[in-house]
């Protein structure tokens, strides 16, 4: 996996640059080692990995589910296009291209740190090419 990670500390207070630099290193052994398990101490005990489909997984099942999703990721590029940080929320959103002939994606998470550690992650991917069909909704013309 390749990627660049970068932060902008111009215009955060004290508490959202530590957990900004929280998520960031986590993100960064993670990129640099291609292991989810690197990540397994800086997740807390109780820490939560949301999903938009309703479910929710502990840290052991969460980091093996990405640990296996690896194996099908070799290649992946990550472009991090924004990294945020308000209090005790980060928010990423990235691009990435899965290898291969595989599609673009968009995807946002949303990490909560709690005592230097992740507690929760919230996460939405979006196919790229899929983002204009998703778009309709709020079209005032649409009945």
């Amino acid at each position: 996996m390749t990627a660049e990670i970068t932060m902008d500390n111009e215009s955060a207070d004290n508490e959202s640059l530590d957990n900004k630099s929280v998520v960031q290193r986590a993100l960064t052994e993670f990129v640099e080692t291609g292991s989810a398990f690197v990540l397994e101490p800086r997740l807390s005990d109780d820490f939560v990995h949301h999903r938009p489909d309703g479910t929710s997984k502990t840290r052991t099942e969460w980091l093996a589910a990405v640990e296996a999703a690896l194996t099908h990721l070799e290649g992946m590029s990550l472009e991090v296009r924004h990294l945020l940080a308000d209090g005790d929320h980060v928010v990423m959103h990235s691009r990435r291209r899965l290898p291969g002939d595989g599609p673009e994606i968009t995807v946002v998470d949303i990490w909560r740190v709690e005592d230097g550690l992740i507690a929760e992650c919230w996460e939405t991917i979006e196919p790229a090419a899929q983002a204009q069909a998703n778009l309709t909704w709020w079209d005032p013309a649409r009945p």
